[in-house]
Order: structure tokens, then sequence, then C-alpha cells
């Protein structure tokens, strides 16, 4: 038997094997609140925001970087996203200026890190309240509010991208999309050059810049990616909302790490799966679903979410120990 396959096949359908206990252990306790097909859809499109930041976070992390600004940038592309519906620009419209400030914001980061040779955490940490007061200065303080941002038709309104849909009826398109980021995240991250050159820098950034990686262009893509991810999930955000608030997805960036490292990926660079970071953000959501199901207060949800990354952490440093032996 081919144990290396069979550890790697256990790793990583760990996350995903993670979803099912916790509904297995609130079914046990609570059994008038199963889990039910209407849930499944709710829990599906709440996974959505942090199911893709988490995409371009899990490249972050394994380039052995990391990305706090990840909930401003995210704000801030959904007033983008509003501003540009409100002035006429439609979905296109404002897909595009969500996204592209994400991406402008992304690039700004690796700029930053490569340029100015900065700790990747400074760099971002100084940058998150950046953007956030960015994103109030330019929604004047408050909410945006376009008329057409509920529109009925999938050109016409982003919110119809996440809407709760009604019984009989499939997954929401921004659950698609979702999933299709993710697939074709984790296929780039395999077999494109950046990807393997994200993967060497996590490894060993020597190494990586001796064979010839090109470190500080690589890294500015990476952050680029990042943050076009996470303005793609601010729109989304726009969409839920229907309107674009600049005090928005405040903590969301410990979500989006948590996903990442319950996922698979080590702190310190070279490991990680995109597929992994999604069942982590799905997990998260099942979690916080289930809690409100029996109707835990929010305090003992938080606790529970801190003492899992907490725990997902000391799993990452325990491995890290044990390949060093």
């Amino acid at each position: 038997m081919n144990y290396p396959a069979l550890r790697q096949l256990i790793s990583s359908l760990a996350p995903f094997l993670g979803v099912v206990v916790v509904v297995l252990l609130f079914w046990v306790f609570y059994p008038d609140q199963p889990m039910t097909l209407k849930a499944w859809r709710s829990v599906a499109v709440q996974t959505v925001v942090v199911g893709l930041a988490a995409v371009g976070m899990t490249w972050v992390i394994m380039s052995g970087g990391i990305d706090l600004s990840v909930g401003s940038v995210i704000a801030l592309s959904g007033v983008s996203a509003a501003l540009a519906v409100e002035a006429g620009w439609g979905f296109y419209g404002g897909v595009l200026a969500g996204v592209g400030t994400g991406a402008l914001c992304g690039a700004y980061n690796g700029i930053l890190i490569v340029g100015l040779r900065l700790p990747p955490f400074i760099a971002t940490l100084g940058t998150m309240g950046f953007y956030r007061g960015v994103a109030k200065w330019v929604a004047a303080n408050e909410s945006v509010r376009p008329e057409d941002a509920t529109g009925l038709s999938y050109t016409a309104g982003i919110a119809e991208w996440v809407k709760q849909l009604a019984d009989g009826q499939w997954l929401a398109p921004a659950v698609w999309l979702l999933l299709a980021t993710t697939l074709l995240g984790a296929w780039a991250l395999r077999w494109t050059v950046l990807g393997r050159h994200t993967v060497a820098i996590g490894s060993n950034e020597l190494t990586a810049r001796l064979c010839g990686v090109r470190i500080r262009q690589t890294k500015v893509a990476i952050y680029s990616l990042a943050g076009l991810l996470a303005g793609l999930a601010g729109v989304m955000l726009f969409g839920r909302l229907t309107v674009g608030d600049p005090t928005s997805a405040v903590g969301i960036e410990l979500d989006v790490i948590a996903a990442v490292v319950i996922g698979g990926a080590s702190l310190s660079g070279g490991k990680g799966s995109v597929m992994g970071a999604l069942a982590g953000a799905l997990l998260m959501t099942v979690l916080r679903n289930r809690c409100t199901a029996v109707d835990w207060p929010n305090f003992v949800q938080e606790m529970i979410v801190g003492h899992i990354i907490i725990l997902a952490v000391a799993i990452d440093q325990w491995r890290i120990r044990r390949t060093r032996r």
C-alpha cells in the first residue's frame, strides 16, 4: 500500500470530514434542528464571500506571506461596485469596478512589501487601516444605496447572484462562481508557472531566487491576484447587502486566514490547498449556521471559532516540528 499517497488523501479530505463531524455532533445533541437542504443552500451562499477571499489568501500564505487588509479591501471594493452601479455603469461596470479596485489594492500591498522590504504582516496591517479609511472617504462616511442594486435580471442586479433561492431551485449563481474559482485556482496553483513559483518561494525563497525565479515580480502578482479575488468577494458582499457599506467585513480577515489554515496551509509557506481552503470556509459557515439554529449567543460562536483557529495553528506547528525531526 502506498502510505504517503494515503496520508496525502486523508490530509486533503480532513477539512471536509470536519464539516461532517460538526453536522453530526449538532444532529446528535439537537435532533430537532436537522441540517435541511434549505439550510445547506443558505450555508452555500454565506460561504461565498469568505470562500472567494480564501482562494486568494491560499496563494499568499503558500508564498510565505500574509494579508491582513483583506477585510478592508472587501469593504472598499463593495463601495466601488455600489458607486459604479449608482453612476449608471450597470452590472458589468459594477463588477469591473469592484474587481479592479481589489486588484489595485493587492498590487499596492505587493509593491510595499517588495519595494520597501517590509514584512507582509506590517505592510498589510498598515494598509488595512488605509483602505478602510479610503472606503469611508469615497462613501462620504455612509452606506451607498444604488437604486438598481436589486434589479430583477442577472445583467442588471448584482443582488440576484447571491439571492437565497426558493425551494425546488438549485444553487445561486454566486455559489457556482465560487466553485469555478476554486477549481481554477487549484489548477493554476499546480500547473501554471506562477503557481509553481509561488510554492517555490514559500518553500525556500533563497533557493527559488538561485533557480531564477523573479521574486519581486512574482510576489506583486500573487498579492494582486489575492486582491482581485477579495474585490470579487466585495462585489458579492455588496450584492448580499444591496448597499456599499464601508464599515462591513470588519474582522473577516481572521475568518479568511482561519479557513486557509484549517484547509491545511502552513503559515511558514510552501504548503496548502485551495480545495482545503474552501472546505475550511464551509466548516466555519456551517458552525455559525448551527450555532444560530440552536440559538446559541453570538459570544459563544466567537469563542468556538477562536479556539478552532488556535487548534488549526497548533496542528500546523506540530506538523512543522515533525518534519524537522
